[in-house]
């Protein structure tokens, strides 16, 4: 695509945010993966549960490994990253996805599966690094918040995704996830299913320029000038000279630079802090358990299965709320709506599965009090789509002076994934325990997470990357 036309700014501009658009949806589609990759297990898990016969902890702990993988992943990908280039991080991504893929399919024991999701995992916590980093380096500051929400969007496609194949799949099976489908329970081809988007990642990623504060930092100028010229237009000289000067004089960020009065740069804890909230506040059990959550209240399988799917659409629809106002109410205004609102939520619903009838091992909710638990359900689902699940990311790709971005942000979504690995490894027995006293801890993590943010998060609503590296509110948090 040519530069900008020099004829005016207005028209280059529109030409640039469409190809840069285009950029950004393809690079998001590591994040198809990740919200593919993270829900898939949750249709298979009743099934897993009973062909391998194992407990709530074991498969706690199956489900939960991948988010082990997600740590490792996540912080080996900004090094990885500033060594080999963004784009190559993505292809090594595909290629972990595609193989666990088909390991998980043909798994022969529950310790292999967990393995093959470790596999998986390592992938997702790549991903969930290298496409907002990308995003975030590739995009206009005008516009770098709703393109960064391309992220969001895309991991809750995949998650919807994910809900209808194996709604789809089990109901072709007579209902069951144990069922037969060919050669192969249904359960098998739900994980295996991932190969194809994986597979087109991969082919994506060869189409897509490199970022170019990458290639400032390796010293590839004329090519980062291509793409400035293509994705931003305007004075690509200052914007080079820009880079270069954000970048300073390191040659590579290590993790030592993170360094700071308190073991690390405050504005390091603050993300590690979102990160972490992120997690605390119980939302991946819904995307983990939901299915085997309304059964374990005398919702049938494959209506479990349809409750999911109606999940991941309130899902989508917060997502799309949250990309039309990003940009437009600021990052802050929309964290503190939705951590209020998932308090209220998570409330409810703890309340409502505390009138849970019990008679022996099996629980049921009244019609009354299950739409209750739904609607309450499906509230704190709204309100995080609109919210934390979208502004997470794009602060985390936006909020890390340029310097030290690629390893700030290892270290943050590393967090992530060992704060989302604790809620998911402790659910099943927390659950077995008391279901309306785990939520009652998820809801004390969202109100804690509306005072977090009150005090601690900055405003990077407009600013340019290279203007947050070099504003002192922005590094004190």
């Amino acid at each position: 695509m040519a530069g900008p036309d020099p004829a005016g700014k207005d028209s280059a501009g529109e030409l640039n945010i469409a190809y840069v658009t285009l950029i950004a949806a393809a690079a998001a589609m590591g994040g198809f993966l990740f919200g593919y990759d993270s829900s898939v297990i949750n249709g298979a898990v009743s099934a897993i549960e009973v062909r391998f016969d194992v407990s709530p902890a074991v498969t706690g702990f199956t489900v939960a490994a991948a988010l082990l993988g997600s740590a490792v992943g996540a912080a080996t990908a900004g090094g990885l990253a500033d060594r080999l280039g963004r784009i190559r991080v993505m292809q090594i991504a595909g290629a972990l996805f595609a193989a666990s893929a088909i390991g998980s399919a043909l798994a022969f024991t529950v310790w292999d599966l967990a393995a093959w999701r470790v596999v998986g995992g390592i992938a997702i916590g790549m991903a969930s690094v290298i496409a907002p980093t990308y995003i975030a380096e590739v995009s206009p500051a005008a516009y770098r918040g709703r393109l960064s929400s391309l992220q969001q969007l895309a991991i809750v496609l995949g998650i919807a995704l994910s809900q209808l194949v194996n709604y789809a799949l089990a109901a072709t099976a007579d209902g069951s996830a144990l069922n037969p489908l060919g050669p192969l329970p249904a359960w098998r081809w739900m994980l295996g299913v991932e190969l194809l988007p994986a597979l087109l990642y991969i082919v994506l990623s060869l189409t897509l320029p490199e970022s170019p504060r990458y290639l400032v930092r390796v010293g590839r100028e004329a090519r980062a000038r291509g793409v400035l010229a293509d994705v931003e237009g305007g004075n690509v000289d200052r914007r080079i000279r820009e880079i270069r000067r954000a970048l300073g004089t390191e040659a590579r960020p290590r993790l030592r630079d993170l360094k700071g009065r308190f073991g690390l740069l405050p504005i390091v804890w603050i993300g590690m802090a979102l990160s972490a909230f992120q997690q605390l506040v119980g939302i991946n059990v819904i995307f983990y358990y939901s299915a085997s959550l309304w059964q374990s209240v005398g919702v049938e399988e494959t209506n479990s299965l349809l409750l999911s799917l109606f999940t991941s659409i309130v899902n989508i629809i917060g997502t799309l709320v949250a990309i039309m106002l990003v940009d437009r109410l600021g990052r802050k205004p929309l964290l503190l709506t939705g951590s209020a609102g998932m308090t209220v939520a998570l409330g409810v619903a703890a309340y409502a599965f505390g009138h849970a009838t019990v008679v022996g091992d099996q629980a049921s909710l009244s019609f009354a009090w299950g739409a209750v638990a739904l609607a309450a359900a499906s509230s704190f689902v709204l309100f995080f789509a609109l919210s934390w699940g979208v502004v997470t990311w794009v602060l985390l790709g936006e909020m890390f002076p340029v310097r030290i971005r690629a390893a700030a942000m290892a270290v943050a979504t590393a967090t992530q994934w060992v704060a989302n690995w604790l809620v998911t490894v402790t659910f099943p027995s927390l659950s077995d325990w008391n279901l309306s006293g785990t939520y009652i801890i998820y809801t004390a993590f969202a109100a804690l997470s509306f005072f977090f943010v009150w005090k601690s998060i900055p405003e990077t609503k407009g600013k340019t990357l290279e203007e947050m590296g070099q504003t002192p509110a922005s590094a004190r948090g």
